[in-house]
């Protein structure tokens, strides 16, 4: 019998390796290391290198609600940033989060979309008639400079102004960004593969 025991878990730890080994391989390899990730996965948008984890932030929203990093858990976040004006440029990619999140079909629940205005807003009735699942909040104080830190800057441009859509993963990870020249199909084509892929979220 005491022989067996130690063979026993020399072959249970085995089996652990084998099944957990390339999990935890690939979980470091694509959020520690700033230098591997799986070729072809996503194509469309700019990958964060290393993934940055979202800062804690409390944000003004409608009707007196709050919006925190809490509120990003256990969703895919299509994340979007402007100014109060929303002009043309924004109000084509709040269009296109919306049928890019229509389109994931029976998928389209682990997805959400978020709009931080960075300024005054616009006209809240008409916004919410178009997009009734968008969550908005305002960018202020503190927290608006410790998201400002983790967003990348793209052909030196201030990132709360460069029109691009991020995308955060259900544990609050800043993971990939894409420019205003970013066609919608190739961002449902990366975020069909992700919820393929995906089990948590």
């Amino acid at each position: 019998m005491t022989d067996r025991e130690p063979r026993s878990r020399a072959k249970l730890l085995l089996l652990a390796l084998i099944f957990f080994g390339p999990v935890g391989v690939a979980m470091w390899g694509y959020y520690f290391s700033d230098g591997w990730r799986p070729v072809g996965q996503t194509e469309h948008g700019d990958l964060v290198r290393p993934a940055h984890p979202m800062p804690g932030f409390a944000l003004p929203g409608r009707d007196g609600e709050k919006l925190g990093l809490e509120d990003l858990d256990g969703m895919w976040t299509l994340l979007y940033i402007d100014g109060w004006d929303c002009d043309t440029g924004c109000v084509d990619a709040l269009y296109n989060t919306r049928q890019i999140r229509l389109a994931l079909g029976k998928e389209m629940d682990r997805v959400q979309r978020v709009f931080l205005v960075n300024g005054p807003c616009c006209e809240m009735r008409d916004l919410g008639q178009e997009h009734p699942d968008l969550r908005i909040a305002w960018l202020d104080g503190p927290d608006k400079e410790a998201i400002t830190q983790v967003l990348p800057q793209h052909d030196n441009l201030d990132p709360l102004q460069s029109g691009r859509i991020y995308l955060i993963d259900p544990l609050g990870n800043l993971m990939m960004s894409y420019s205003p020249r970013s066609e919608p199909k190739g961002i449902l084509s990366d975020m069909k593969k992700l919820l393929k892929l995906s089990h948590i979220g």
